[in-house]
């Protein structure tokens, strides 16, 4: 028999959905057959898939000991750097300047260096993430940015901060600006656009046109052009909805491509300036919430901001002069 002693960290969630992430070795059907043969029990008694988790609940599990995963404390991201750039950090979120060339999440490639793992074993190594004492819940990205964005990722240190964020990024009670390098300037030094984009799955990119049809999606982006050098403008974009590749893909659709934007870019200015990887930062956050907010509440109106950004301090040395 194994025991589970439910913690804030897992509570409000399904039974089942517990026992997947925290019996991963367990298939569904033993799962469920375990659940109807009384194998499972919440505090001594009989319980249903769909029981919600409460703190305090005492799980037991009459199964076979094979199915328990003990090694769990061997983890991947011991393997990676623990250090990150820190832009804010309280007892329930941690707010990460993500460098740019770092995946989020793991890819394609499998490469266990991603910022997730960097940033568990940074709570690892402060003590603030204990994996052996947690049956369910680990750190966990609330938002995320391309590989070759940098700029603020925001990060869930418990379960209850998780489901707030989550909530709020749905509502975009969460505004998100960024900093970038157009390489060329638009005809408005000032707008806020409506367009609809078509993901291209086969080539990775995204199509933009001025009308809807079934397949597109609503992208509302607005931008302002704070500074212009010769053929290069310093421009603040705040998303209105998150669309991939949105900002590339709409300033490019107006003629005013980021600059090192291999993919919807000028390739003759960016490599007469240099520039491998798209001039994007994702540089402020802005807590918005019109609703309770729980945990998060003392967030209300706070703004964050990343203190340097690479290519704005390039844009001000004299280099587009």
């Amino acid at each position: 028999m194994k025991t589970f002693l439910i913690t804030e960290n897992d509570a409000d969630q399904r039974l089942d959905k517990f026992l997947q992430k925290s019996v991963p070795l367990l298939p569904k059907s033993l799962l469920y057959k375990a659940i109807r043969k009384k194998r499972i029990k919440v505090n001594g008694k009989r319980c249903e898939l769909n029981y919600r988790l409460v703190a305090g609940d005492k799980l037991e599990l009459y199964i076979n000991d094979e199915f328990f995963n003990e090694g769990r404390t061997n983890e991947t991201f011991l393997m990676v750097p623990g250090n990150i750039s820190v832009v804010y950090e309280d007892q329930n979120i941690l707010l990460v300047n993500k460098p740019q060339g770092l995946v989020v999440h793991e890819d394609n490639d499998n490469t266990p260096d991603t910022l997730i793992n960097r940033v568990k074993h940074y709570l690892y190594e402060k003590g603030d993430y204990q994996p052996e004492q947690e049956l369910s819940f680990a750190p966990a990205l609330a938002n995320r940015i391309d590989r070759n964005t940098c700029g603020i990722v925001i990060v869930a240190k418990t379960a209850a901060a998780l489901r707030v964020l989550n909530e709020k990024i749905k509502h975009r009670e969460i505004e998100k600006q960024y900093l970038c390098l157009l390489a060329k300037r638009p005809k408005s030094p000032e707008a806020t656009l409506t367009h609809y984009m078509k993901k291209d799955a086969e080539n990775n990119l995204v199509r933009v046109q001025d009308f809807p049809d079934q397949d597109t999606k609503t992208m509302i982006t607005e931008y302002q052009v704070l500074e212009t050098k010769g053929d290069i403008s310093l421009a603040r974009v705040t998303l209105h909805t998150g669309r991939t590749h949105q900002i590339r893909a709409h300033m490019a659709y107006l003629g005013a491509p980021l600059l090192g934007d291999g993919k919807y870019g000028v390739n003759a200015l960016n490599r007469k300036y240099g520039y491998k990887h798209q001039a994007l930062c994702a540089y402020r956050l802005t807590f918005q919430f019109q609703t309770d907010a729980g945990v998060l509440n003392y967030l209300k109106g706070k703004t964050f901001e990343v203190e340097q950004v690479w290519f704005a301090d390039d844009f001000h040395s004299g280099r587009f002069d």
